[in-house]
């Protein structure tokens, strides 16, 4: 149920948009939509501890342009949707795969395409195996199903998640943006040039629009939302794959099994790209999404 809607548009261009809260599993979540209703739709899911911020502007604007229907929207204690309090989620991996579920309800779709990215790539594989019939087609992108035969993260991510680099204080806009944006860093292609400030500036709408920053660590609290290699084997929805050639957080050698696992999936490699969806790659990954969902 849509319980409130503002319609606005972005200069320079002709897509209608509405930001809207829709109640979802009994939780209420911020959502925005891209174009006309009556294109094919997509739903865009991001990955863990990630606003819909994070599907840029502009990124969605040409996906609507295609023309489709474009759903972001933000998880669970991220941007303005339902939060909890920093350490304490209330909700499991498997609830973040109803949310999505329940969004293709509330906007009245019986199915849609769904393009999940890292996390987001785990919920939209549960989604295709668990609620099949909601799927038109799957875009996954810089995620993986897991496996002890795929090489690590890198060192430097491996650092980074012992905890090596302490935590900002959440609360202090400056140091937060400040952590964010090396933490990002990390994620993006080595070969590529880091653009700093157009990430700043990304960060610093996504600390804006964020009711606690704290409350997004929770994601990487609650349990996993994928299934395994095994499990992909029943996976009907028609797959795309798209991975970074230097994808940290997961070797581009995880993009290879995934498209293995499911039954017809194609690859795409994104040359210089890293655990990202830089504007690099839009050129690349916009015109696969569209071909893709085109049937």
């Amino acid at each position: 149920m849509v319980i409130d809607m503002t319609t606005y548009g972005t200069a320079g261009t002709s897509v209608e948009r509405h930001k809207q809260f829709v109640q979802v599993n009994g939780v209420d979540l911020c959502a925005e939509t891209f174009g006309d209703p009556a294109d094919p739709a997509i739903l865009l899911i991001m990955g863990g501890g990630a606003s819909m911020d994070w599907w840029e502007d502009e990124f969605c604007e040409r996906l609507a342009a295609g023309p489709r229907f474009v759903i972001r929207y933000d998880h669970r204690d991220t941007g303005q949707s339902v939060g909890y309090e920093p350490g304490s989620p209330g909700y499991t991996g498997r609830d973040l795969v109803t949310d999505a579920v329940g969004l293709l309800d509330a906007f009245g779709l019986d199915r849609a395409h769904i393009v999940g990215l890292s996390m987001g790539g785990g919920i939209a594989q549960a989604m295709a195996v668990d609620h099949p019939g909601r799927a038109a087609s799957l875009t996954l992108m810089s995620t993986s199903a897991g496996g002890d035969d795929l090489p690590p993260m890198s060192a430097e991510l491996q650092a980074a998640f012992s905890g090596a680099v302490a935590e900002p204080d959440w609360t202090d806009r400056a140091a937060v943006i400040d952590y964010l944006v090396e933490d990002a860093r990390l994620y993006a292609a080595p070969s590529r040039t880091f653009e700093e400030e157009a990430m700043r500036a990304l960060l610093s709408r996504v600390y804006d629009r964020t009711a606690n920053m704290a409350s997004a660590m929770n994601h990487f609290m609650v349990d996993g939302a994928g299934g395994s290699r095994e499990d992909l084997a029943a996976v009907t929805a028609p797959t795309l794959v798209l991975h970074g050639t230097e994808d940290p957080l997961f070797p581009s050698e995880h993009g290879r099994a995934l498209a293995k696992a499911i039954p017809g999936a194609r690859l795409v490699l994104l040359e210089r790209t890293g655990h990202e969806i830089p504007e690099v790659a839009w050129d690349t990954a916009i015109p696969e999404i569209l071909r893709h969902t085109a049937g």
